[in-house]
């Protein structure tokens, strides 16, 4: 954990099957879940309830319960500066880019680049900044 950041209450951080890393001076918001394999930037706000994990159930035979199957990990990474809202989810394997904000309520599945503004289920692009022209434009 890196410096002057904080950890508000009822977080559960997990690192049993990868690594937990938070930068300097980033918030990690009540009742947020980060299950390793995790990498988190410095100067990251993420609010209330978000759930952020580099862990997946495996589910390749049928006659296993899903409870019996391995576990797959793949890295999360969280950009600096960005701002994770309420209630979002982050899936294995995604990145979110540099001083990118996700909308409450997505669930992000895939990568999301830089100098964004994603929302939705799964979660979409919807504002791209751009810092040649210095301006934001729409891309819903």
């Amino acid at each position: 954990m890196g410096d002057n950041s904080i950890i508000e209450d009822f977080c559960t951080i997990n690192n049993g099957v990868g690594a937990v890393y938070i930068g300097n001076r980033t918030l990690v918001g009540m009742s947020n879940v980060l299950i390793g394999p995790v990498t988190i930037g410095d100067d990251v706000i993420m609010a209330q309830n978000v759930v952020i994990s580099g862990l997946n159930h495996s589910y390749q035979d049928i006659n296993l319960p899903i409870s019996k199957q391995p576990v797959i990990t793949s890295p999360v990474k969280i950009g600096e500066g960005s701002w994770i809202a309420a209630n979002v989810v982050i899936t294995a394997g995604v990145t979110i880019g540099v001083h990118t904000v996700i909308a409450a309520g997505a669930v992000v599945t895939k990568d999301v680049p830089d100098f964004c503004v994603a929302a939705g289920n799964p979660a979409k692009v919807i504002k791209r900044y751009d810092p040649k022209t210095e301006l934001w434009s729409g891309t819903s």
